[in-house]
């Protein structure tokens, strides 16, 4: 007995494929859900990736020291190529999976929308914060092993101690400041990276933002967790003597700097970046009449 044909089945439909970027209002419910998210990890899980982070901050970092030890670069040149360099940190942080402190001062929002409680905020904040410390102390550890100090004739060792004496010697309210500007442009660069479509918008999203805020000498608690403490070792191995304020290098300069401009990149992040989009997309028209 013969069988009629089956009927045939109409074409899967194709499914949409998205090119734009999320706008501002989706943009902040993508970065509410991840901050909900991150307070259910595990507090080992976050840890860990709270390394990953300090240690892709720190080889953003020593790309910074090895490109901009040039001396036969000019100032303006030499800050625009160590930025861009510098943006390998975020790019790793972004597109691998990582948590950064700066960047979960978006969290700040899920706490007004009341999508987390303060303590689930805290412990968050407390955990990244020493777990990008541990990375970075890390990382510092093996590239004295690793000999990359000596690069260049020493030349990068030299730039890891002027680097490092720099930032140990400003003033607390430049450095809070430093610290605030630095970390509007961190969190912009991170929403952008919330708002992309694919690993290229993120790359391409991040790299003027954060070459900026380089460029410009702003200061980032987590990039300074690896540059201070390099500066230090480079400084045990006898590169950079020959840098004017040498001896304001210790390991009381590196507390001082990382405090400031952590408590500067929290203002930064968490009041001008997160809490004012989160007023800008929760924010209801007045009904009031006009008159």
């Amino acid at each position: 007995m013969s069988h009629p044909n089956p009927a045939p089945q109409p074409p899967a439909p194709i499914p949409a494929v998205h090119v734009n970027a999320l706008n501002s209002a989706e943009t902040e419910e993508a970065v509410e859900s991840a901050g909900v998210s991150k307070t259910k990890q595990s507090k080992s899980v976050t840890f860990i990736l709270a390394m990953f982070a300090g240690v892709f901050i720190g080889f953003g970092a020593l790309f910074y020291l090895i490109v901009t030890c040039d001396p036969a670069m000019t100032w303006g040149p030499k800050r625009f190529v160590g930025g861009l360099a510098f943006c390998m940190g975020l790019v790793l942080v972004l597109c691998c999976g990582a948590e950064l402190f700066t960047g979960n001062s978006l969290m700040a929002s899920n706490l007004a929308a009341r999508r987390i409680s303060l303590p689930a905020l805290v412990r968050n904040w407390v955990i990244v914060w020493f777990g990008n410390l541990a990375g970075a102390l890390l990382l510092v550890a093996l590239i004295a092993g690793a000999g990359t100090m000596g690069l260049n004739d020493g030349l990068v060792g030299d730039a890891a101690v002027a680097t490092a004496v720099s930032k140990v010697t400003l003033a607390p309210g430049t450095l809070f400041v430093r610290g605030v500007l630095c970390n509007i442009l961190v969190c912009l660069a991170v929403r952008i990276g919330f708002a992309a479509r694919s690993v290229a918008d993120k790359v391409l999203g991040v790299l003027l933002p954060i070459s900026g805020f380089v460029a410009m000498g702003f200061e980032h608690c987590v990039a300074n967790m690896f540059f201070i403490p390099v500066g230090l070792a480079a400084k045990a191995m006898g590169y950079g003597a020959g840098v004017d304020g040498v001896a304001s290098l210790s390991v009381q300069g590196a507390l001082y700097n990382i405090g400031v401009a952590t408590l500067g990149n929290i203002v930064g992040g968490a009041v001008v970046v997160a809490l004012a989009y989160w007023y800008v997309n929760n924010h209801k028209p007045s009904r009031r009449p006009r008159g």
